[in-house]
């Protein structure tokens, strides 16, 4: 995609939702990671129900090892993969506890050495606890990234890097969080709903999705 093109595209996305946020629920950075660890090949909704009553009793990764695998599981039970997440989030509480003085460290590398993060957590984490312009490249994003012709990547890594350098300011900041609800609500994958798309004309997808027919009455 041409850079006025790309522009346009973010300007367009900016002016319909000028502030975006993650759909996932938490209190602070922790529950942040934990929310986002959880969230693999799980949906946000899903996670948030699950994790409500989870973070009224968890603040910190003391309570997370005092609360113990067992007490997580209890929680989490109704996420895909309850079991390995337990024992993932259980692992990265207790470094953060005997490595980072309780703390979730504000550096990617670091975040990338906890059980259960890898980068796309990590690039969460990074933008929307603590302000970094990272590209988060979920499945959402990998597929409006190839689709419309934005940045098309064989790999996640492959978008990700390629949004590095297409995306301008003053959108990078939010950017990921853009496309993710594009993906979510419009650029769905079995059917994008294409006449509602504000950058359609802006997009290489060429089976356009027409709209639905109405009912005469």
């Amino acid at each position: 995609m041409k850079k006025a093109d790309t522009f346009e595209f973010f300007r367009r996305l900016a002016e319909a939702n000028p502030h975006p946020e993650t759909e996932l629920e938490s209190g602070n950075t922790y529950q942040l990671l934990v929310a986002v660890v959880l969230s693999a090949q799980a949906t946000d909704a899903g996670v948030n129900k699950a994790t409500r009553r989870l973070f009224a009793e968890v603040e910190t990764p003391a309570q997370m090892l005092a609360l113990g695998e067992d007490g997580l599981k209890e929680h989490i039970k109704t996420i895909g993969l309850f079991n390995a997440k337990a024992k993932n989030v259980i692992a990265l509480s207790q470094a953060l506890v005997d490595q980072h003085g309780g703390e979730v460290p504000a550096d990617r590398g670091a975040l990338e050495q906890l059980a259960g993060v890898g980068r796309k957590t990590a690039n969460v984490v990074m933008n929307v606890a603590f302000g970094a312009e990272t590209f988060a490249v979920d499945t959402h994003i990998f597929r409006v990234g190839n689709r419309t012709g934005l940045t098309r990547g064989k790999t996640p890594l492959a978008v990700e890097l390629k949004l590095e350098k297409a995306v301008p300011q003053p959108f990078r900041l939010h950017a990921h969080h853009w496309l993710i609800l594009h993906g979510r609500y419009v650029c769905k994958a079995r059917k994008p709903e294409c006449w509602r798309c504000s950058v359609i004309d802006l997009c290489a997808y060429k089976p356009k999705t027409p709209a639905p027919a109405t009912r005469s009455s």
